[in-house]
């Protein structure tokens, strides 16, 4: 590394991920208690090491050979299947079997704790993990929602058959799961799926074409399909009439089930996990719930897929940070090192503004989560409208993040050998997948409407502000951008002529939101008597400055001062803290 620095071409391979990163251990002692705290703290620590080195190095080679599909033996025979790189199957292992990543939340064990782990704990995980590998974690995420929802939904006798292997740290026993659910006449539009459900001799089977599958030779996928008939209650249009189903690759006898696995698809970003077409041919299935409630219910697990789509933009976005910051402070130009001059100190600080947005929105939500789980009902309300929020607005920042840091590392970041090409095409996933940015914009407008979501969430923050108040003093402007979102949030979810709107009011909700979050969580670092509490609350007020604050362009600037977080965050850049597997 120091060879690399002094031949002008920073090269950060190595570095601890969390360890460079100290901000992140310090938001960590606010939203874990210490027993919590002391059990993760070393996890985190290991998982950094991986991130910095050897993870870093196997996403690299698992991007440049993306899987195979398979239709036929060499002798004829039909064997479909789908031929991983030996990389990709070793990131695998680290996510599924050494971290049980999406087995915590379901069971306790991991890590040797006696109870399931909180969300905070997992998207920690997951938020230094992606940082090296966005692939894998889309079939970490569907098994992890897709055992929620099976818990929530599914017979007892289905739960009892499959939890243990959607749940096992052993790689040669562990269930992954899916979800199928696009078609081409039906991608947002989930009322014109046309999968059929048939019973037949007292079996569901399915029938029909889903277009885009990740994961496609999971072991178990849940599928929205529309049952025939309707004597029962199933049948019928639009989305009332579909149900969800859980369809397993292998029968009890170990026959494979009746679907194939056309073709896969060849992806601009996460190319070292397999998506494909499927065709459903009568294929064996088992209704989950209650029928004709599919889509209510596979919307539990679409939720808690759009907020591992955040937390995965938010630690991308803190990547592409860690890396910018590492370059501007150990490259020089013109005589002078990058983080010198007054335009890249500009950059560098609008990029820090949002990623440490996307981190307070995600960290925050996990703590929400958790409350909303345990029975509170407010809570679960809060949690509906922050998940499309973030769904909406830390995805979409994370493309623009990405593209900074490659600028920042110029040439070189267009060059495939590094990460930034990899990290800004992955980065484009999260406004598409689990719905585009206008269909979550609409869905934060729906939660407004019909769920009485804005009213809870208001409160909340309202409660966040008064434990702020009393450490920080009032903060009008703070609270002054909130009331003016949430107005024009109101204002255009209950006006169907206002419908052009609704994204110019996520994206203020979400603003003044984060704002909030950002303000209380420099009031708990302040009571700590960290400095991280200075940093934090300047930060929230530059979103307001400049994210919520109408300004004249042709004026002369007139910035809020975010050079002393930005000095802070340049000095932990350099300090180069290496990885300790």
């Amino acid at each position: 590394m120091t060879d690399a620095i002094h031949r002008n071409i920073p090269d950060s391979a190595g570095r601890n991920a969390f360890r460079a990163d100290p901000a992140m251990a310090d938001l960590l002692r606010v939203y874990l208690p210490p027993d919590m705290l002391d059990l993760a703290l070393p996890r985190l620590d290991r998982m950094g090491a991986l991130t910095g080195g050897r993870l870093e190095q196997l996403a690299l080679r698992a991007d440049k050979n993306p899987p195979v599909l398979h239709i036929r033996a060499r002798n004829g025979a039909d064997e479909e299947r789908i031929e991983k790189h030996p990389a990709y199957e070793a990131l695998e292992q680290v996510a599924f079997g050494e971290f049980g990543l999406a087995a915590m939340s379901h069971r306790g064990g991991v890590f040797g704790a006696e109870e399931k782990l909180p969300p905070l704990v997992k998207y920690a995980l997951v938020y230094l993990f992606v940082q090296a590998e966005f692939g894998l974690c889309c079939p970490l995420s569907m098994t992890d929602s897709l055992t929620r929802t099976l818990v929530k939904f599914g017979s007892p006798e289905l739960v009892a058959r499959y939890l243990d292997r959607l749940t096992s740290q052993d790689m040669d026993s562990l269930f992954q799961g899916a979800m199928f659910m696009t078609e081409q006449i039906a991608g947002s539009d989930v009322g014109a799926i046309e999968t059929v459900a048939r019973q037949e001799d007292g079996t569901w089977r399915l029938y029909g074409d889903k277009w885009f599958c990740s994961n496609p030779d999971a072991a178990l996928a849940m599928v929205l399909a529309r049952p025939e008939g309707g004597g029962d209650g199933t049948g019928g249009a639009g989305t009332k009439g579909l149900s969800l189903f859980l369809l397993p690759r292998h029968l009890a006898d170990g026959r494979r089930n009746a679907y194939r696995i056309l073709r896969l698809k060849d992806k601009l970003g996460t190319r070292s996990m397999a998506s494909g077409e499927i065709a459903l041919e009568g294929a064996e299935a088992y209704l989950v719930g209650d029928p004709g409630q599919g889509f209510k219910q596979m919307t539990d697990m679409i939720n808690m897929s759009r907020l591992a789509n955040g937390v995965r933009s938010a630690g991308m976005m803190r990547r592409s940070v860690n890396e910018a910051l590492f370059i501007a402070g150990n490259r020089r130009a013109f005589g002078k090192r990058l983080d010198e001059m007054p335009l890249m100190q500009r950059q560098l600080a609008k990029m820090l503004v949002s990623a440490e947005q996307g981190r307070a929105m995600v960290f925050h939500t996990a703590r929400v989560l958790a409350a909303a789980d345990a029975g509170e009902a407010t809570m679960a309300k809060v949690l509906r409208i922050l998940t499309p929020l973030i769904k909406f607005r830390t995805c979409r920042d994370a493309r623009k993040v990405a593209g900074d840091a490659m600028e920042v590392r110029g040439g070189c970041g267009y060059i495939e050998e590094w990460s930034d090409a990899r990290v800004l095409r992955d980065s484009h996933l999260g406004s598409i997948w689990e719905g585009t940015s206008n269909i979550v914009a609409l869905d934060v407008a729906r939660a407004v409407r019909r769920e009485g979501a804005l009213e809870a969430l208001g409160g909340y923050l309202d409660g966040l502000a008064q434990e702020t108040e009393a450490v920080l003093g009032p903060q009008p402007a703070l609270t002054g951008a909130f009331r003016r979102a949430a107005e024009l949030m109101a204002a255009v979810a209950g006006d169907r002529a206002r419908e052009s709107e609704v994204r110019t009011a996520a994206s203020a909700l979400y603003h003044a939101t984060s704002a909030g979050i950002m303000a209380w969580e420099a009031a708990q670092l302040s009571r700590r008597n960290t400095a991280a509490g200075g940093d934090r609350l300047a930060l929230a007020q530059a979103v307001v400055c400049h994210k919520l604050t109408a300004r004249d362009p042709l004026a002369p600037a007139t910035d809020d001062d975010l050079s002393g977080v930005l000095a802070r965050a340049l000095s932990d850049a350099a300090a180069m803290p290496e990885a300790a597997e």
